[in-house]
């Protein structure tokens, strides 16, 4: 008997594929067939093929969806409408009951494609206000999931439920020892993780580096520096350890840290807000983004569960201050956090999503 099929699609950067992946084995373990579509390059590509074998992937071309003057704005859509024959193609193909969208540029061919193949789509969204790829999508979607309660103000009025953060399993089943061992630490200071994003951030990486020394003596430091941007000069450094991106690892690294420096993608938010770690966000600002990281961050501390400081406030404070704050305010910081934390286990979103299959 041929088993039903579920599509995922999202990419463009790991928060646009974490909520896919942690849902991947509950489709499984309900007898889905696994189909991805993603873009040929990013980074959705090489954690679905490389992490989840029991998953077909396929490959479409997309445009970037761009708020600013570019030459690419005229060929793009070029590249957009090949991407929804494309995924059209891959849909009556593969004839699936239902697609979840995670959002990204690749995800808008696929949604469109979707409605021309009368393919019942849901789409989820992680920030507080919805990003210009969920925007286009909504008109065509059955329903859409948020994070944010206050993000059922920017959708329409019974089409969408706030269901919280969904959180993978494995976050919660980290090893404090194994996690130093996988650093190469001691453990016998206060440990931060350092965490720029899938891609990085070179501001978070130069805040760090350059205080170095001084932040060496009285913190260890776990840097996720971001692919392409390790120190090689700083690879034996006492106390201080860099990867370029962790997947399987990660819990384990998040249970050996007692800090986490972060900027304000919602899922990584919401993971570390789960293991009740306090954090300091540093945003991307407006200018190299839609400005939700600023929101995301806002919402936070103002809930009383992060510090947060805009990328222009590292020139005037030092990092080492500002980690040192953090630490002094500990005990408010976690105490805040256990009351806010809302999250959905996969099993039960994965339940929501299949209720709006055909």
């Amino acid at each position: 008997m041929k088993r039903p099929v579920i599509v995922l699609t999202g990419g463009g950067t790991a928060g646009h594929v974490s909520v896919n992946e942690a849902l991947i084995p509950e489709f499984i373990e309900k007898g889905y067939e696994i189909h991805y579509i993603g873009s040929h390059d990013g980074i959705e590509k090489e954690l679905i093929k490389d992490g989840h074998r029991e998953v077909t992937y396929h490959a479409i071309q997309s445009g970037k969806l761009r708020r600013y003057f570019s030459m690419k704005n005229f060929t793009d859509p070029f590249r957009v409408g090949t991407g929804v024959l494309q995924a059209y193609s891959i849909l009556r193909k593969v004839k699936p009951e239902i697609i979840f969208s995670k959002g990204g540029f690749v995800s808008v061919p696929v949604v469109l494609a979707a409605k021309l193949a009368k393919v019942p789509v849901v789409v989820h969204e992680s920030d507080v206000t919805p990003g210009l790829a969920n925007k286009l999508a909504l008109p065509f979607s059955k329903h859409i999931f948020t994070v944010f309660e206050q993000t059922l103000d920017y959708v329409q009025a019974g089409k969408a439920t706030c269901t919280g953060a969904v959180i993978r399993p494995e976050i919660f089943q980290g090893d404090r020892k194994e996690g130093l061992r996988i650093a190469g630490l001691t453990g016998e200071k206060p440990v931060f993780i350092i965490m720029g994003g899938s891609q990085g951030s070179a501001m978070l990486n130069n805040a760090i580096r350059k205080e170095m020394d001084t932040i060496l003596d009285h913190f260890e430091i776990i840097h996720l520096c971001g692919k392409g941007n390790i120190d090689e000069s700083l690879e034996q450094t006492k106390g201080y350890t860099q990867f370029e991106y962790v997947t399987e690892g990660l819990p384990h690294l998040l249970a050996a840290s007692d800090y986490a420096v972060s900027r304000a993608g919602s899922n990584a938010i919401f993971e570390l807000l789960s293991v009740l770690k306090p954090m300091l966000l540093i945003p991307l600002s407006a200018s190299q983004s839609r400005g939700d990281q600023l929101l995301n961050a806002s919402l936070f501390k103002s809930l009383g569960i992060a510090h947060v400081i805009e990328e222009e406030g590292l020139v005037d404070i030092p990092m080492l201050d500002l980690l040192t704050s953090l630490t002094e305010d500990t005990d408010k910081l976690v105490s805040n956090m256990r009351k806010v934390s809302q999250t959905k286990s996969p099993e039960k979103m994965a339940d929501l999503i299949l209720s709006y299959k055909n």
